[in-house]
């Protein structure tokens, strides 16, 4: 199947422009001082949408003047623009997120007159949805639309009123897509900014992504034209939001990956150079072992899935939300847990601004914030990958356990195992009716992210992988064989909803003993890994 993507030469042209852009515009001396001075450096964010640079047509469409790329190019630029800078990736994020609900809701007229404008002008995009009291609960909307009809009857406007919480490039922006309460439900609309009525706040003062602009928009009686709603009718905007999530969720772990990998890089390249004892710490395994092998071997299971995930959006228009939000979860906190020892790794240095893990880590943390905190991803995978795999009786679980259980280079086995148990244990969580509980979802939740990022690991390393990535994948599968298993039983055996005799299948079917034994060998693959990446 043909993969919708940008020609791979394309693809590192844009990479190309991206780095002379970010060393020209925004160089390292540059970016302490605004981040030191909470400042978003409007003027760069202008250039990057330049057309002399047009980091923003990657993603618009051809046929609107852009680029049309796809998920893993969107990917690419996203982890290569998180190494460099967060909070002005994060500027780049919010264009593409504001023009989202154009690209799925908008009429082909509606979009030729909007998306053209982006492309062409270079338009700061803002996407205001998040309320002060809605948070991530859009069904608790308090922005208002009121129709607006003249003397025959005709519908000619809506008046919006009500006040939009965080939004990034919220006092910035040129246009902005609204999510208003209608008669008919929620529904986008295309705010100018020079619409009289609409006002932004001062910008938040951040612990993070301090090169972002992230402010209050407030709309009093703002009159905008009815032909500015997103498609042509009411009630679509919760159907528009959800339609994106697989992207945008994508794109934010990207940014995980991306602020993960800028960290341990760091944290690598100081190892080189400061000696304790007499010997690098890169020779020392107290450092290697804890605070540089376990995250690159999460990173590259975050890659992994990221890559997974972005080949089925490129290869289809089929939600992706909870593949979305598994990318999501995993590699945020994979990154941001990668940016905390980063600190850790520099010792009082990497407390020092002039090292940057410090920043890197401040920006991270929001990854695990906005576009849904990690609460809500593992609640969106506990809850629907549970369904699926009920409705199938199993088989969306013991169908990943099939596709790993013969690579035994990477250990597939161990996953193979661990994916059959989760299957079993959300059929029996749901008739057990355990997934009452928020605190099972969460749980089963990240058992579930753990598996389908060590299938994606396992997959792509028996294919095609350097005996690094292979290294990788048996770490993972070693861990995801002893962590899973124990997560799920601890879970089930304190709920106290089910009888010795449930416990004890279910601990049989975990096989602990075979799990610890299958460890031999691990200590040889941390030893690889550690030499590899600090080679």
């Amino acid at each position: 199947m043909e993969l919708k993507r940008l020609d791979p030469e394309d693809l590192e042209m844009i990479l190309g422009t991206l780095t002379e852009f970010a060393d020209r515009e925004m160089p390292f001396e540059k970016r302490l001082e605004w981040d030191r001075n909470d400042e978003c450096p409007a003027e760069v964010v202008r250039a990057m949408l330049s057309g002399e640079v047009g980091l923003h047509l990657l993603f618009i469409p051809a046929e609107y003047d852009g680029m049309g790329g796809g998920a893993y190019d969107v990917y690419r630029l996203s982890c290569e623009f998180a190494k460099i800078d967060l909070g002005v990736a994060t500027s780049m994020l919010a264009v593409a997120l504001g023009t989202d609900p154009i690209r799925v809701g908008c009429t082909h007229e509606q979009k030729e007159r909007w998306m053209k404008r982006i492309a062409n002008e270079g338009l700061i995009v803002a996407y205001g949805v998040t309320e002060p009291e809605a948070g991530s609960n859009v069904e608790n909307l308090k922005t208002t639309a009121e129709r607006i009809f003249d003397a025959s009857g005709t519908l000619t406007h809506y008046k919006l009123n009500g006040v939009k919480q965080f939004i990034s490039n919220g006092a910035i922006a040129d246009l902005y897509t609204i999510l208003a309460k209608t008669e008919a439900g929620p529904t986008f609309f295309v705010v100018e900014r020079k619409t009289p009525g609409l006002t932004c706040g001062k910008q938040e003062e951040k612990h993070g992504i301090r090169l972002s602009n992230t402010s209050q928009v407030v709309l009093e009686d703002v009159l905008i034209p009815a032909s500015n709603i997103v498609g042509t009718e009411e009630g679509q905007g919760i159907k528009q939001s959800n339609e994106v999530f697989g992207f945008t969720r994508l794109m934010v772990a990207a940014f995980g990956l991306g602020g993960g990998l800028a960290a341990l890089e760091r944290a690598i390249a100081y190892s080189k150079q400061r000696k304790q004892f007499g010997t690098f710490l890169y020779e020392k395994q107290g450092y290697t072992h804890k605070l540089l092998v376990p995250h690159s071997v999460r990173l590259a299971a975050a890659q992994a899935y990221i890559e997974y995930v972005a080949s089925l959006l490129d290869s289809s228009e089929t939600d992706r939300q909870i593949e979305g939000s598994v990318a999501k979860l995993f590699a945020t906190e994979a990154g941001n847990a990668a940016a905390e020892d980063a600190i850790q790794a520099l010792g009082g240095y990497g407390y020092c601004s002039e090292y940057e893990v410090e920043k890197i880590k401040r920006d991270t943390k929001i990854l695990t914030i906005y576009e849904g905190t990690s609460e809500i991803q593992q609640n969106i995978i506990g809850v629907f990958r549970m369904r699926e795999n009920v409705r199938a009786k199993g088989g969306f679980y013991n169908g990943l356990a099939d596709r790993v259980a013969g690579l035994e280079n990477v250990n597939g086995k161990l996953v193979a195992n661990a994916a059959r148990l989760l299957s079993d244990c959300t059929i029996a969580a749901f008739h057990g009716k355990l997934t009452r509980r928020q605190h099972a979802i969460f749980q089963l939740a990240l058992a579930m992210a753990d598996v389908e990022t060590a299938v994606a690991l396992c997959e792509v390393a028996a294919k095609d992988g350097s005996e690094l990535m292979l290294a990788q994948a048996r770490v993972w599968a070693a861990e995801v064989a002893l962590s899973v298993p124990t997560r799920l039983l601890k879970l089930f055996a304190g709920s106290g909803l089910y009888d010795a005799a449930t416990l004890a299948e279910l601990s049989a079917k975990a096989d602990l003993n075979a799990a610890v034994m299958a460890q031999a060998g691990l200590m040889a693959d941390m030893d690889f890994i550690a030499a590899k990446i600090t080679a």
